[in-house]
């Protein structure tokens, strides 16, 4: 890619913890990053602002750049609604999830190719996403790059930081419809 940023690596952020074990491994890779919050699938202003928060304070902590994606529950909900009826009954993992991952890497896209930059997420991190789901999403974009952070035993080392820097983890994806399915079991 060429561009101003060209050499920065944005990382599209979920959440502190997915996210601290990311930033420990590119940051070790000597990567220049810049983190890119994005997380209008959040069933609530609140539930946004507490993992905002946590972000911030990764930002801080690893000296990293941070943009925040402005909140937009509604065009999320719009988006995934339009393209899947009957989205609400679809179980976490499947389309509902492939539109979800759309609208968020879609955004994160759009301020890469806006600064010649490339782009990854922070979602592979999770055992509870399917990385060969988000990878074929992301190759819609050819400055996409396909990181496992599941790899290395990223997931564990998040659950690590997390603890060591009192960031928020919560125990859902962030969505309504994943909150119903929690509250249920």
């Amino acid at each position: 890619m060429s561009g101003r940023d060209s050499d920065i690596l944005l990382l599209h952020v979920c959440c502190a913890p997915c996210a601290s074990a990311c930033v420990e491994r590119l940051l070790a890779e000597e990567r220049k990053i810049r983190l890119f919050f994005s997380n209008s699938n959040l069933c609530s202003e609140a539930e946004y602002s507490r993992r905002r928060e946590s972000v911030r304070r990764l930002a801080s902590l690893t000296r990293t750049e941070l943009v925040e994606d402005p909140y937009d529950h509604a065009s999320w909900h719009a988006a995934v609604s339009a393209s899947l009826p009957g989205y609400a009954r679809y179980p976490e993992g499947t389309e509902r999830c492939r539109l979800c991952f759309s609208f968020s890497l879609g955004r994160a896209a759009e301020h890469a190719r806006q600064n010649g930059m490339s782009f990854t997420t922070s979602l592979t991190v999770s055992p509870h996403k399917n990385s060969k789901l988000i990878f074929e999403v992301g190759s819609r974009w050819s400055f996409f790059e396909a990181v496992d952070f599941k790899k290395k035993d990223g997931f564990r080392r998040s659950i690590e930081l997390s603890k060591q820097y009192g960031f928020y983890r919560q125990d859902f994806c962030g969505c309504e419809f994943s909150q119903k399915q929690r509250d249920v079991s």
